[in-house]
């Protein structure tokens, strides 16, 4: 990583990397690229397409990200099938039978550690933080542990330890927590009227004391805490998450494009980064809309350079 990458994340369009691609990612050199279900054929397929991007960057630790939570959020389903472990299986089988879920889970993550390493992917985007609620909406639903809060936490903690012994980095989501969401941040933006002093027992405890080199924010109004600004915007909510949460290291947003952020993509990239995150995520692989968050988004500074020194330690 040097001074000339850029402070963002970014999606491709497809199979692999057109010329504009290429141009676009050696011209503002994001902190790392993300991939989804589209950039999914086959394994062969995408070791061509992480090649292509690590030889841009001349970086084979280059961080390329994925969302492999396993149930219906698995972008790898064209390659293998993961669709049947979600996190709610797992927090059930952890309640019932402690023995069973540490064999079951611990072959979970090595069976997908295996083949994002085989793929040339080196981040996945788990553990799934929040706390499940019965009257919340399904966005979060069944990729949630536990509504115990102990349980996700124990969990999340488990999950953190194991990937990282296969060398994959992980990012928590959603800090601090979009589990009492009552709609979906992908299409508007809620807002959770819980009292402060609750949701630090409940839905933001889960996040604490998290061994996670990467956090990912929730586009989310805590009503009590900032009632303007939802956390991935708000100065106030993202001081909350250092030092009531107690998160030191790098916090990513949740995706840019998401329609809970309103204020179109440059000021939702500046609103970002003037809030206190540290890297901006875009995912959809519009590249009109990449170059506005590209030529929005600082240099990495002293301090990603240095959790990026030990990404790369985590990864080799």
């Amino acid at each position: 990583m040097n001074k000339n990458n850029r402070a963002f994340i970014c999606g491709v369009k497809g199979l692999n990397l057109t010329q504009k691609e290429k141009i676009f990612l050696k011209k503002y050199k994001p902190w790392g690229v993300i991939l989804f279900s589209r950039n999914i054929k086959s394994i062969k397929q995408v070791q061509n397409l992480t090649n292509s991007i690590k030889k841009i960057f001349n970086n084979k630790y280059y961080p390329i990200l994925i969302d492999e939570e396993g149930g219906r959020v698995s972008r790898l389903k064209k390659i293998f099938t993961n669709t049947s472990f979600n996190s709610d299986y797992f927090g059930k089988l952890y309640n019932k039978n402690r023995k069973l879920f540490n064999l079951y889970f611990y072959l979970h993550v090595k069976q997908v550690s295996y083949l994002l390493n085989l793929l040339g992917i080196n981040t996945n985007t788990v553990p799934v933080l929040d706390l499940k609620h019965p009257k919340s909406h399904k966005v979060i639903g069944n990729r949630a542990y536990s509504s115990n809060a102990r349980i996700v936490s124990t969990i999340g903690d488990i999950c953190l330890f194991m990937y990282k012994k296969f060398k994959i980095c992980n990012v928590i989501k959603h800090i601090p927590g979009h589990g009492l969401s009552k709609v979906d941040s992908h299409f508007s933006l809620p807002v959770i009227r819980k009292k402060k002093k609750y949701l630090i027992r409940n839905d933001f405890s889960t996040f604490k004391n998290k061994k996670s080199l990467l956090a990912m924010t929730a586009h989310i109004i805590y009503n009590d805490i900032d009632s303007l600004r939802p956390a991935t915007h708000s100065n106030k909510i993202i001081k909350f998450i250092r030092k009531q949460i107690g998160f030191k290291n790098l916090i990513i947003s949740d995706d840019i494009s998401m329609k809970a952020l309103k204020y179109g993509i440059k000021m939702n990239t500046i609103k970002a980064f003037t809030a206190g995150c540290n890297i901006v995520l875009h995912c959809n692989g519009n590249l009109k809309e990449m170059n506005i968050v590209a030529k929005n988004s600082p240099y990495v500074d002293n301090f990603i350079k240095k959790k990026t020194l030990e990404f790369k330690n985590i990864v080799k």
